[in-house]
């Protein structure tokens, strides 16, 4: 049996992990984060959320059901870097297609498997989330500092605009399901397949379009509510969609936004973001709806989030009337959502559709849709009105 390859996990602060060499070889740079789901792993890595960042699995035993091509959440694997402690040497699921190993090596994703990844996540915790490289084959080969330097000469995460990258680059139509009540325009900054499939169920033609459009094109569409998804990057790099979407909610547009779309809406109301130590990501993150009392357990991949008071309603800084935190975190307070009283909108930071679990927040693509039965019925009263004058 041959021996196996070695690879290195080098951050930023200079902290090196020796392990084995895992898909394909090679170097690779991002910001380290770890995700805590312990089902998953193929939504995660096909999540355009994770673009630009090297994702730890804290559950220790990866690849055992394999990957196939129902379960992914986009056209590619996103991630930048992959790293586990211990990849399955043996699929077995009747719905197995090929292994996760097979995915990496052919989409050239670098990873590193045999290291303490509990060591390494209680480090990111402590430390926050940072720069690293993982560096396998010839490259395993440098120097320390010759990969300490490389790491060190990534990008951040603070500052940088993914929505290019990830986006669609035609737009394109997902059919209502069933009866048809309307339409929805779905800005993609990283959308999941399972987020339009969600819209779709509800009987709305999904109008899924590329990032760089402008307010006046989708409002040339006359959908019956826009939607922005979740994505990779800092919002504070994205004012093009904040201007967007401040846009079409002065034209009185309906509006539900997950994840990055939470963040926007934040920003286009006149509040700011900031970075987060670590992040949230995983799908067992406890979340307070303040409206039921509620606890729901949430998927979530972000890495910034919106300032705002979670105990009280407030003024929108930008002119869009009260607003109020509707969901926070039961770890750290953060804010989760946001809900706003005197127009048709509101967002939160996690992610409803969650595949492959859990399904605690489905509801609100319904309460999305109530939004846009109460637009398409005022609609038809006013052209009801119309025709009797």
């Amino acid at each position: 049996m041959a021996a196996a390859e070695p690879a290195v996990l080098v951050l930023e602060d200079g902290k090196r992990y020796v392990g084995r060499a895992y898909g394909a070889r090679g170097r690779t740079l991002g910001e380290a984060v770890f995700a805590t789901g312990m089902t998953g792993y193929q939504e995660t890595l096909t999540d355009p959320s994770y673009a630009g960042q090297i994702v730890l699995m804290t559950a220790p035993h990866i690849g055992n059901t394999g990957t196939n091509d129902e379960d992914m959440e986009s056209r590619r694997i996103w991630v930048d870097g992959f790293v586990v402690r211990e990849p399955s040497r043996v699929v077995s699921n009747f719905r197995a297609q090929r292994s996760l190993d097979d995915d990496l090596v052919e989409q050239g994703v670098v990873g590193i498997s045999g290291i303490d990844t509990r060591a390494v996540t209680r480090h990111i915790r402590s430390a926050g989330a940072m720069r690293a490289g993982i560096f396998s084959g010839e490259d395993f080969g440098l120097s320390d500092s010759e990969q300490l330097e490389l790491v060190l000469s990534g990008a951040k995460m603070s500052g940088r605009n993914l929505s290019a990258e990830v986006s669609t680059v035609e737009p394109y139509t997902v059919p209502a399901v069933g009866e048809r009540v309307g339409s929805v325009a779905v800005l993609d900054l990283g959308v999941k397949k399972s987020t339009l499939e969600n819209l779709a169920a509800r009987g709305l033609d999904v109008h899924v379009l590329p990032q760089q459009v402008t307010a006046e094109h989708v409002l040339s569409l006359n959908p019956s509510a826009l939607f922005f998804s979740n994505g990779p990057g800092d919002p504070q790099a994205s004012d093009k969609h904040v201007a967007l979407l401040q846009e079409t909610l002065r034209a009185g547009l309906p509006y539900f936004g997950i994840c990055f779309g939470n963040q926007l809406l934040g920003r286009a109301l006149g509040l700011t973001t900031y970075k987060l130590p670590f992040g949230h990501r995983g799908i067992n993150q406890p979340v307070l709806d303040k409206r039921t009392g509620r606890v729901e357990i949430t998927a979530q991949n972000h890495g910034f989030a919106v300032k705002a008071p979670i105990d009280a309603t407030f003024d929108s800084p930008a002119g869009f009337g009260r607003v109020e935190v509707s969901h926070f975190s039961l770890n750290d307070n953060v804010v989760e959502g946001l809900n706003c009283l005197d127009i048709d909108a509101f967002s939160v930071q996690y992610h409803p559709e969650a595949a492959a679990g859990p399904h605690d927040a489905n509801y609100l693509f319904d309460r999305f849709l109530e939004l846009i039965h109460k637009r398409e019925s005022g609609s038809q009263n006013d052209q009801n009105q119309e025709g009797t004058d």
